[in-house]
């Protein structure tokens, strides 16, 4: 077992690079830094540091020890916070997701805070990547994704789906693959993706979103269905997103011969101990999709 007083020290070293303020920091004196590392070195029979009078650079090994060390800090930080505060309606609880999961989840969550004033939620909108990395990183205590994550470090499973629908501006019946090209596509971030899933099987000329002229671009999810409401294009859009659009009289909602729901999954660290607050979180906004 690695000495997590002495990892602390080599981690806070790094994060520094300076013995002295390290020392500082940790209240300690500079020679007991120095300690810390040398038996840390031997425990591990490796050098970490590779030293240059007062500056040091790290080796191979010390790099590696970092990064995965930093990681097992915080899961130790959160496992003994768990322990001692570990109640399922107060505390601070991270949540991250795409915006379309999002426009309806954080209305859910902020009813529940209502409900439980001592819990805080603190609720971030980012891409399903961003939301995954997040997680990895213990940055995002949970996250909601549309995609199955695919890092090693995130566990996931599914909670329910949300149809994708195909956006015209208004006045438009039942559009052709003609119709289509000649309006133009807004995109979004997740547009390519959204497109792919349901042209793909309501359009038999369909191949890949490139063969539609590109007319507009937003990433935020509140304004990608204004350029649409004006007529400069159509879009491909999660039921949620659509749902929460304040001019609904401006666009036309398609549902097609063959519909589409992407799932909706949830997410959390494999290896950080879920808090009773995390369990809260899920099953209210579980509850909310039924």
């Amino acid at each position: 077992m690695i000495n997590p007083i002495w990892l602390n020290t080599f981690c806070t070293l790094v994060e520094v690079n300076h013995f002295t303020r390290t020392s500082e920091r940790l209240f300690m004196t500079q020679s007991g830094v120095s300690q810390h590392i040398k038996k840390l070195e031997q425990q591990l029979d490796c050098q970490l540091l590779e030293r240059h009078g007062k500056q040091f650079t790290l080796t191979a090994q010390g790099q590696s020890l970092y990064q995965k060390g930093c990681k097992l800090l915080k899961e130790w930080q959160f496992l003994e916070q768990e322990l001692h505060n570990d109640s399922p309606y107060s505390g601070e609880i991270k949540v991250q997701s795409p915006g379309s999961c999002g426009l309806k989840f954080y209305n859910q969550l902020l009813n529940l805070q209502t409900q439980h004033q001592a819990l805080t939620i603190d609720y971030r909108f980012a891409p399903n990547e961003s939301v995954e990395q997040a997680v990895a990183n213990h940055n995002a205590d949970i996250g909601f994704l549309t995609q199955a994550p695919t890092l090693s470090e995130v566990t996931s499973h599914k909670i329910g789906q949300e149809a994708l629908l195909l956006i015209t501006p208004a006045g438009y019946d039942s559009p052709s693959w003609q119709t289509l090209c000649k309006l133009g596509f807004i995109a979004h971030p997740d547009a390519k993706y959204h497109a792919q899933l349901l042209l793909s099987e309501n359009y038999p000329e369909f191949e890949h979103i490139g063969q539609i002229k590109r007319t507009g671009f937003s990433n935020q999810i509140s304004l990608i269905l204004e350029p649409v409401s004006l007529g400069f294009g159509f879009t491909v859009m999660p039921a949620h997103a659509v749902g929460a659009f304040n001019k609904p009289e401006l666009i036309k909602i398609h549902h097609l011969a063959k519909p589409i729901s992407e799932a909706i999954y949830v997410c959390h660290h494999r290896n950080r101990p879920q808090a009773k607050r995390m369990h809260t979180v899920i099953d209210a906004i579980k509850t909310g999709l039924k």
